[in-house]
């Protein structure tokens, strides 16, 4: 059987206000939409809920605020029994996003940070040896940094999905265990490293393992394991919001059972496709014996 390690993952928490309108909004102007409905979001626990659905054991790390939405921003993680002994209050709202989804299933999203921005590298607990940290770019990208050195000095696998993208520290970007990104994020910082925006020539660049998920077209990886590609499932996109999270949870919840980067890549793509079928970010997270079937497990 193999040895299932710890997920943690530092990231943000917020409460999401969906929006389902006949089209996105375009710059002044307003568009009347459906009935609004509250859902749990942020990246960090969008992630951390994918992981814990598909069966990881999951520390999530993070900061809430003192105020009625710290439940709701907190609520799928607890219902998917995630260790949150590392989520700390703090003198600042709960992070909040507005999000407009247009019968396509296309997103439109509005973010405030709130006490997202006071989450600390210093508040996750000691690290183990082969432990994968997952980071996304909606906390201050220093404590991701420091806590990217801290990962590697401990033994343990740190993962950064780079979305939004943003700058990072050099040294942290370079002792990566793996980075994620999609399309948008893989040319933005392609245009900074002065190369193509393709897995291969980013790990060219930088000399570690990435990932960039193609959307319909799947995803393609490249590391010293060589280069990796892995088709789309099917799907009748519903709601794209939490696509990239769920892919990245997946993966790193695979990647925590010893999975190979391809094997967890295919899983991850899988439990995707099931995400876009479902409205919501958090909610539409499947469960690990969905993703089984489609796998045909």
């Amino acid at each position: 059987m193999p040895v299932l390690m710890r997920v943690t993952v530092f990231g943000s928490a917020n409460a999401d206000l969906v929006f389902p309108v006949p089209e996105l909004p375009a710059a002044g102007r307003t568009v009347l939409g459906g009935a609004w409905r509250a859902a749990p979001g942020g990246k960090g626990a969008n992630q951390a809920v994918a992981a814990a659905r598909d069966g990881a054991a999951l520390r999530f790390a993070g900061a809430v605020g003192r105020d009625f939405l710290a439940g709701l921003a907190l609520s799928a993680l607890r219902d998917a029994g995630a260790d949150l002994s590392a989520v700390v209050e703090v003198e600042a709202p709960t992070g909040a996003a507005a999000i407009c989804v247009d019968p396509q299933g296309r997103n439109q999203i509005a973010v405030s940070p709130g006490a997202n921005a006071l989450a600390r590298a210093a508040g996750v607990p000691p690290l183990a040896p082969g432990e994968i940290v997952l980071m996304q770019m909606e906390v201050p990208p220093e404590e991701n940094a420091a806590l990217i050195l801290r990962a590697r000095a401990e033994g343990a696998l740190p993962v950064l999905n780079l979305a939004p993208a943003g700058p990072l520290d050099p040294a942290a970007l370079r002792a990566l265990h793996l980075l994620v990104a999609n399309e948008h994020e893989a040319a933005w910082l392609a245009a900074r490293l002065g190369c193509a925006a393709d897995a291969v020539a980013l790990h060219g660049a930088l000399g570690i393992t990435v990932a960039v998920t193609l959307g319909e077209r799947g995803a393609e990886a490249a590391g010293a394991g060589g280069r990796h590609t892995i088709p789309a499932f099917p799907a009748r996109a519903i709601d794209t919001t939490g696509a990239g999270d769920c892919w990245c949870g997946v993966l790193a919840a695979s990647l925590s059972c010893g999975a190979p980067l391809e094997g967890a890549m295919r899983r991850a793509s899988a439990a995707a496709s099931i995400a876009v079928s479902r409205p919501g970010a958090a909610d539409a997270m499947p469960r690990a014996e969905e993703t089984d079937r489609l796998l045909g497990g």
